[in-house]
């Protein structure tokens, strides 16, 4: 078979791909010989950075990698910035590219696409970026790439194939099964003594990343033992399961958790980096760990970052907390409950003027669309669920509004989540700025007859930088842009639209979402705040 046939099987047979996002290019058709029936399925987006983005969706929706065939030099520099989101936020991307011929390499010789050197650009944004010089080693690469995705912390990986290798013929006489591979779990006398220090602490506190979102029933066993206030951030969220009497949810950066933490006199914290977008969004460096901080990361180096650790141990998140676990055999009894209930009074959350708007948005979701998928950029609404919602499961709330925090996310990532999980609702949280910068992927969703519900918050431009500018006297420049008739737009993208200012006409729309195509809403925000303040 040719390198480009084996590509293809080893993907599908091997690592169980069954979904693949990309734009087909001169240099890339090889890789599509035998793709329209190879029992993959392709899913053409309008632009690569949308490509990169559904596989990011897809990933974080399933725990599966992404996959996405790219063509060379402006088809890798597009899907770049959707690589930086995912590396922020240890999500599995696979991204194969082509790139120039072997013996044309580095010459500039003004070819086809041409960079000085493609693979030293996504080195930057990807675990690991190689380049393909011997199809016989394709294998061995991909291994590799799945080793990553499987057993340390995950990222995304680029695989690039010199477009003369495509065709080339490779002896091989059956598939490589996939190897097993297993995380590492900590060592028993790093476990026994931060056991010890858990059982000791009067004020025990636990953080919560996106680490821990392959083990719910790990996370909240451990926690319920230890009866101890818990943060769970944005890409945690669902992971205690929906209302959860010991959750402070994303909450980190305001003043009532803030003090619960200085108070803290030891803090577990289990797969999270410890950023200023989960603890510190207020960027004033005013998340405070004055107790003993016991850290557990895939990622030995995550383990001093940030805050001064007192134990560091490297390990899977859910095998780990399991272990953990077994130290506690009967659960402890501190008010913890008590605890995190007269922290979340203590927020007010409901009443705060810069949250209330967004309640009865949330509630009015809730109600109708309970278990549905939440995909947002960054944007007004999705700051404010970031701290007001509460998910049944993890993997069901998530967002570009930190780490990288890129705008365009929210409309192709939610179509990966929903091509992912085709039984569940799936709604993205788009802005009328930010949607802008990749709104064309409503053609893929019309194509594909995805059922995603888009809900477009349209307050007249970039409204966030707006209330910056303000904040710091700079006067106002660049943020009032003109945005288009979103309903016309649909329309001639094939998408049903409708235009909604209050929380009824919002239940009324979500109920009526058609099941064979995308359905734009789009919220009149001088209408829904008149509403909700009067």
């Amino acid at each position: 078979m040719t390198c480009a046939q084996l590509l293809l099987r080893l993907l599908r047979d091997t690592y169980g791909v069954d979904t693949v996002f990309g734009i087909p290019g001169v240099h890339t058709v090889a890789l599509y010989r035998g793709l329209e029936n190879g029992g993959v399925r392709h899913v053409t987006p309008r632009h690569e950075q949308g490509a990169g983005f559904m596989a990011d969706g897809y990933a974080r929706a399933t725990g599966k990698p992404g996959v996405c065939l790219i063509i060379t030099g402006p088809g890798m520099t597009n899907i770049a910035t959707a690589m930086g989101q995912a590396l922020a936020d240890s999500i599995p991307m696979l991204v194969i590219s082509s790139v120039n011929r072997r013996d044309t390499l580095g010459r500039g010789q003004g070819r086809l696409h041409e960079l000085p050197s493609q693979q030293q650009l996504m080195a930057g944004v990807s675990r690991f970026s190689h380049t393909l010089l011997d199809p016989v080693a394709l294998p061995e690469v991909l291994a590799r790439a799945f080793a990553v995705f499987e057993s340390q912390r995950p990222g995304p990986v680029h695989i690039e194939i010199p477009i003369d290798l495509f065709d080339a013929p490779v002896a091989l006489v059956e598939l490589p099964p996939p190897a097993r591979l297993f995380r590492p779990v900590p060592d028993p006398q790093g476990l026994a003594l931060a056991a010890a220090w858990l059982r000791e602490a009067q004020r025990p506190l636990v953080l919560l990343g996106g680490g821990c979102v392959e083990a719910p029933a790990a996370v909240r066993t451990l926690v319920e033992r230890l009866d101890a206030p818990t943060v769970t951030t944005i890409n945690a969220k669902g992971v205690l399961g929906r209302d959860h009497p010991l959750d402070l949810g994303a909450n980190a950066a305001l003043p009532a958790v803030r003090e619960l933490a200085r108070n803290a006199d030891v803090i577990l914290a289990v797969g999270t980096e410890l950023g200023e977008t989960d603890y510190d969004v207020v960027f004033d460096d005013g998340f405070e760990l004055h107790g003993r901080l016991i850290r557990i990361d895939l990622d030995a180096q995550q383990l001093v970052r940030n805050q001064q650790v007192s134990l560091g141990l490297v390990g899977e998140a859910g095998r780990s907390l399991a272990l953990l676990a077994e130290h506690f055999l009967e659960p402890l009894s501190r008010a913890g409950r008590e605890r995190t209930a007269a922290t979340l009074a203590a927020l007010g959350l409901a009443a705060d003027p810069a949250f209330a708007p967004f309640v009865p948005f949330y509630a009015t979701l809730r109600e109708v669309l309970p278990e549905a998928i939440l995909v947002g950029d960054s944007t007004a609404p999705v700051y404010a669920g970031n701290h007001l919602v509460s998910q049944p499961e993890p993997r069901r709330y998530f967002n570009a509004s930190t780490g990288y925090g890129t705008l365009g996310y929210g409309l192709p990532a939610a179509l990966g989540a929903q091509l992912a999980q085709p039984t569940l609702p799936v709604v993205a949280l788009v802005g009328d700025g930010g949607v802008m910068f990749t709104l064309s992927e409503l053609a893929t969703a019309v194509e594909e007859r995805l059922p995603v519900v888009i809900v477009l918050w349209h307050n007249q431009g970039y409204e966030e930088i707006r209330r910056y500018m303000d904040a710091h006297g700079v006067a106002r420049c660049g943020v009032d842009i003109q945005a288009p008739d979103f309903q016309t737009v649909a329309a001639g993208f094939g998408c049903l639209a409708t235009r909604i200012g209050n929380p009824a006409e919002l239940a009324r729309a979500l109920a009526a979402r058609p099941s064979d195509g995308p359905l734009l809403i789009e919220v009149d925000v001088n209408a829904w705040l008149e509403v909700i303040n009067s």
